[in-house]
């Protein structure tokens, strides 16, 4: 945790004792209670404080209570909070260093900063507390949440997701968890300083998204699939046309001619659900140059597969897997959820002819994200696909901080697909997959 971080979040951990919480909560009923609330979304920030000091006023002069300036004005933000904000979530989506936020129940709220997990002082009065931001946020989006339907999936106005799950599913629940979505995304620049990639890597990369290859980046959750996505969708040349498909639009491409589309889920009754696959087989139809699928899951990795096959080259995509072999595996797996009676062979055939290159990630035990395989998808082989390794990450121990000391090394071998690169304009230089001779440095990475 960063210095100025740690007083941002300890600065109004005083607010959620459990008697300041009762304070939070009286000075807010009374609020509602005694003004229209129409009245209160006309009134600009600095009226609305005013108008908030003086029920925090009357409320302390009952309980015989005088706080410090500065506690009061944190007092007054966090009413604020509850009345046009997220109550306790605010100072958290506030904080550029929080990566994710974990509402575990009312007493207890985990944060993720830098890759590692901690606990944040904050707390909800009740689970009623926690039900009542949760429905802040879902009902702009005509989203359900109750006993009929105690699971849902939603966005944030700045585009974090959130997932929420309430009792009888969640013992202790309500439970909520929210992937920040970072305002300033990172670049591959940024990934190369922090270690996640080689210097060596990134050049590679660029050439392969340029030179209009298939790419699938795998990883376990939270390891980084999405930014480096992000990444790899920034070396597409501009004036091609971009159709992103995601269930929370993400991606945050920079070129000119970018379409986005959002799967959405069933409505109050239970119709009008539009999946992921769905919109791979609409976006087949928009002319597409390239289609980005931010993670496929299901049945949809056969449309995206036959997409790649039928001349929609440079299509990006994300899976949850544990290796580079396990993507193939689970490419199969995800095929046959599509419904199809196509034998194991025929399936593999179609995964090796589509898909090129796989950029597997990993989240390290030091918090880090690290790219650990860029494999290459080469060809059948009997029933088997061949596979080749291109970049590996070599391990050299730990510092004095904990931190892994790590390396990415080529492995010496040329690709197979460099013809197909070269068909598009790109060459690979011959050097590219020759070993660097760099001193090891310990970095770390942030990015999630």
């Amino acid at each position: 945790m960063t210095q100025m971080a740690d007083q941002t979040v300890q600065a109004v951990a005083a607010l959620y004792a459990p008697r300041m919480l009762e304070i939070q909560g009286e000075i807010h009923h009374r609020l509602l209670r005694e003004t229209d609330f129409s009245t209160l979304e006309a009134m600009s920030r600095e009226q609305l404080a005013g108008h908030v000091r003086r029920f925090a006023s009357a409320v302390l002069t009952e309980h015989d209570m005088t706080l410090p300036v500065r506690t009061l004005e944190q007092l007054i933000d966090a009413v604020i909070n509850e009345v046009r904000g997220f109550g306790p979530l605010e100072v958290l989506l506030a904080d550029d260093t929080v990566s994710e936020i974990m509402v575990n129940g009312p007493d207890q709220v985990m944060i993720e900063r830098s890759g590692k997990l901690q606990l944040a002082p904050i707390r909800f009065a009740d689970g009623e507390h926690i039900m009542r931001i949760i429905e802040k946020i879902i009902a702009p989006l005509g989203r359900r949440l109750d006993e009929a339907v105690p699971m849902v999936d939603a966005r944030l106005p700045d585009g974090s997701r959130l997932n929420a799950i309430i009792p009888p599913l969640a013992v202790k629940g309500p439970y909520v968890t929210i992937r920040k979505f970072a305002a300033d995304p990172l670049k591959a620049d940024d990934l190369v300083r922090f270690g996640s990639m080689s210097t060596q890597m990134r050049d590679f990369l660029e050439l392969c998204v340029r030179g209009k290859l298939n790419i699938i980046v795998s990883g376990g959750t939270g390891s980084g699939k999405t930014t480096t996505l992000n990444v790899l969708s920034s070396f597409i040349p501009s004036g091609e046309r971009i159709i992103t498909i995601e269930d929370a639009a993400e991606l945050q491409l920079q070129q000119e001619h970018v379409l986005t589309l959002e799967s959405r889920p069933p409505n109050l009754e239970g119709t009008g659900q539009i999946s992921i696959r769905d919109l791979v087989r609409n976006a087949l139809r928009m002319r597409p140059d390239r289609i980005i699928v931010g993670e496929v899951r299901g049945g949809e990795a056969l449309d995206m597969l036959q997409a790649m096959n039928t001349g929609h080259e440079g299509s990006l995509s994300t899976a949850h897997t544990n290796g580079p072999r396990d993507c193939l595996a689970r490419l199969e797996t995800m095929v046959l959820m599509a419904g199809t009676e196509l034998p194991s062979h025929a399936i593999r055939q179609q995964i090796s002819s589509a898909i090129d290159l796989i950029v597997h990630q990993d989240r390290m035990r030091d918090g880090s994200r690290k790219i650990t395989y860029l494999t290459e998808v080469q060809r059948m082989e009997g029933e088997e696909i061949i596979t080749q390794d291109l970049f590996t990450l070599r391990h050299h121990g730990v510092d004095d901080d904990g931190r892994l000391i790590v390396e990415h090394r080529p492995t010496g071998v040329q690709p197979l697909f460099v013809d197909k690169l070269a068909a598009e304009g790109v060459q690979l230089p011959p050097d590219m997959f020759m070993p660097m001779e760099e001193t090891v440095q310990p970095r770390r990475s942030f990015f999630g």
